[in-house]
């Protein structure tokens, strides 16, 4: 150990050589009747001892002490790494063999036991990289910075994306608006140089975003490393509009913004389960599509090009993004950015003015989202309410609120319309016109007007009396037919004076909603139930959350062998009478109402054939007016033929239908 490198080189071999070698030799000069002080001096220093052994055991004779000598200058340890034996003072009586084991014994243990500070346990490494790779570079050797690079618009990426517009560049990476050669379709495009640091958590990211499949995040189309270049490519949704772009004009009504933070925080919860992060959110990566539905784009992609990822725990990250969403809705609702400095064309709030609710900023704010904004932004929330740290948790606190609904569009204003007297003769021009002179009264404009009104109400008199002595002879005439031997006349009138009341009623009158007690997958052609994960959305009273059928390679009946179709089931709760019936698709779609025959028993398990059809629409918003109102349980909405999904959303190519509301009317 003179070195200092043996403490951490396991020598066990070599000690337990070093210990037999000893004790051979012992074990001989104790044969001999030799006795060494050497010998006892190295047992007593491998003990840590300098003085006369203390044994237990019986010594043997003592030998003669020699006279002390002088104690000689020390000399310095051999090349090989020990010392030469160091002369001691006295000779002591040698030990005996059993004492030399036990010796032996105990230093083997202590070894074993004790190895000393040089054999420390190695300090703990630092945490790994958490994202997975295969590349056994040190990526501490690579640049932490290196330009972002060089490219122009009509630049070609990998022989197939073409450059179009730069949406967006920083020092270290670029973004794109780009086209797909092969698909013809918009995308985007971040690029990056692969020699930089992130290059590897950025291929890592978007290769795990990729493998989400949540179609409520803008899904990642490709990641590849080539050459000097690391580009991602997302998709691309020219129709949609971030979050930012809305509040440009100021905030979301609650309805919107309740929509906007379920929509969100659903989406983000279920990526946390899956162990994902986003880690930036921000009012840029929320997009709102033309059908009223929330997408987020930059799911781990945005932070890893950043150098964002990898530095927290999962709770950490669960924070960071309860945190966003919270800024998301105080923005939505307030129209500023909740911190000092201004960000996404928001003005920021004062800097004395920190740990606010929503409704401390601007009056008139939904109460219930004012608190449920400040319990997922701030860590100290007003009225000593309890903060709100995981996705998991903010959409609990979400489906505990009452459901905000959308408010109902305002009717114009009832005004009275003009009196005239359509029934009276041509006079002359209307002397109301004529303009009297000063000082002067209007007298002529008094009695025209009350003699037109006189008339009226006279013509009204003899109209009222003409019906009613119609009326009485009409009922004296059935009376007296009623009376006469074998008639029927009072069976045969009956029937059409009690149907005819309904239909004046429902002339007259607007449709009584009915609501769906549960919506049910009605499909008899295949082998299992069709979308029956999203049926409650279809009758949820939310345009925005829809009822999804399967995806189906062709169209219905297009090709022999396949479907005719499949349906949705209503069940009203018990026997109602249904007059109309409103539907509204995402995609265009063509569907029949139908309803169970009489000598239907179970609705679920009939064929399509015992229904009766009672109307057929296309389109996306189909309304069904039925002639002659029915008396049902049960109503089938039979699907004929699906759209044709884009190539540029989920299931691209496939034939779907999309059912956002449904409604019922008696």
């Amino acid at each position: 150990m003179a070195d200092g490198t043996k403490a951490v080189v396991d020598t066990s071999a070599a000690d337990g050589a070093a210990d037999e070698a000893v004790l051979a030799a012992a074990i001989d000069e104790l044969a001999d009747g030799t006795a060494r002080a050497t010998a006892a001096g190295s047992s007593a220093k491998k003990d840590g001892r300098s003085g006369p052994t203390d044994s237990g055991a019986a010594a043997p004779a003592a030998t003669t002490r020699a006279p002390a000598a002088p104690e000689p200058a020390p000399t310095a340890p051999a090349p090989g790494g020990s010392a030469p034996a160091e002369p001691t003072s006295e000779t002591t009586a040698p030990l005996s063999v059993s004492e030399i084991a036990a010796e032996l014994a105990s230093v083997d243990a202590a070894a074993r036991t004790d190895p000393g500070p040089a054999a420390a346990a190695p300090a703990k490494r630092p945490p790994r990289d958490p994202q997975p790779t295969h590349d056994p570079r040190d990526t501490a050797t690579l640049p932490q910075t290196l330009p972002a690079p060089q490219r122009r618009s009509g630049d070609m990426i990998g022989h197939r994306y073409r450059l179009e517009e730069c949406i967006s560049s920083t020092e270290t990476f670029s973004s794109w608006r780009a086209v797909d050669e092969k698909l013809r379709r918009a995308v985007g495009v971040h690029l990056m140089a692969s020699g930089h640091q992130r290059a590897r958590k950025v291929l890592a990211a978007a290769k795990s975003a990729a493998l989400l499949g949540d179609p409520r995040f803008v899904q990642v189309l490709d990641a590849v490393q080539e050459g000097e270049l690391v580009y991602v490519v997302r998709e691309w949704l020219p129709h949609a509009s971030d979050l930012a772009k809305l509040l440009s004009d100021g905030p979301l009504e609650p309805h919107e913004a309740y929509q906007m933070v379920r929509q969100v925080t659903d989406a983000v919860a279920a990526a946390h389960r899956r162990g994902q992060a986003h880690l930036r959110l921000t009012p840029r990566c929320v997009l709102r599509t033309d059908s009223g539905q929330y997408r987020i784009n930059g799911i781990a992609v945005d932070a890893a090009l950043r150098g964002l990822t990898g530095e927290g725990s999962g709770e950490d990250a669960e924070r960071v993004d309860t945190r966003a969403i919270g800024a998301l809705l105080f923005a939505a609702l307030t129209h500023r950015w909740p911190y000092p400095e201004d960000r996404y064309d928001l003005k920021g709030l004062p800097r004395n003015l920190r740990e606010v609710a929503p409704d401390q900023v601007r009056a008139g704010v939904h109460k219930g989202l004012s608190e449920l904004a400040a319990r997922a932004l701030l860590d100290h929330p007003p009225h000593h309410a309890e903060p709100i740290t995981t996705p998991d948790g903010l959409a609990r606190a979400i489906a505990l609120m009452p459901r905000i609904r959308q408010p109902q569009p305002e009717l114009p204003a009832f005004t009275s319309p003009p009196r005239h007297n359509t029934h009276a003769l041509p006079t002359a021009p209307n002397p109301t016109r004529v303009v009297a002179a000063p000082g002067t009264a209007p007298t002529p404009v008094v009695a025209p007007v009350r003699r037109t009104g006189r008339r009226l109400r006279t013509v009204v008199k003899v109209t009222a009396s003409a019906v009613a002595l119609g009326a009485i002879g009409v009922a004296s005439w059935q009376l007296v037919d009623s009376l006469r031997p074998g008639s029927t006349a009072v069976a045969s009138p009956q029937p059409s004076s009690t149907s005819a009341t309904p239909t004046a009623h429902a002339a007259t009158h607007d449709p009584a909603p009915i609501p769906v007690k549960e919506a049910l997958s009605y499909n008899p052609l295949g082998e299992k139930a069709d979308g029956a994960a999203s049926l409650p959305k279809a009758i949820d009273d939310d345009p925005a959350s829809e009822w999804q059928t399967n995806w189906y390679s062709d169209a219905f009946g297009s090709k022999p062998g396949t479907k005719e179709g499949t349906g949705l089931l209503l069940d009203l709760g018990s026997v109602q009478t249904v007059s109309k019936v409103t539907l509204k698709w995402s995609t265009a779609t063509t569907a029949e109402l139908r309803m169970p025959g009489k000598s239907v028993g179970n609705a679920q398990t009939a064929k399509p054939g015992d229904f009766t059809v009672l109307g057929k629409k296309a389109g996306t918003a189909v309304e069904y007016n039925l002639d002659s109102p029915v008396t049902t349980r049960y109503l089938l909405i039979w699907l004929t033929n699906l759209s044709k999904n884009p190539d540029s959303g989920p299931n691209p190519g496939k034939y779907q239908a999309f059912l956002g509301d449904v409604k019922v009317f008696g």
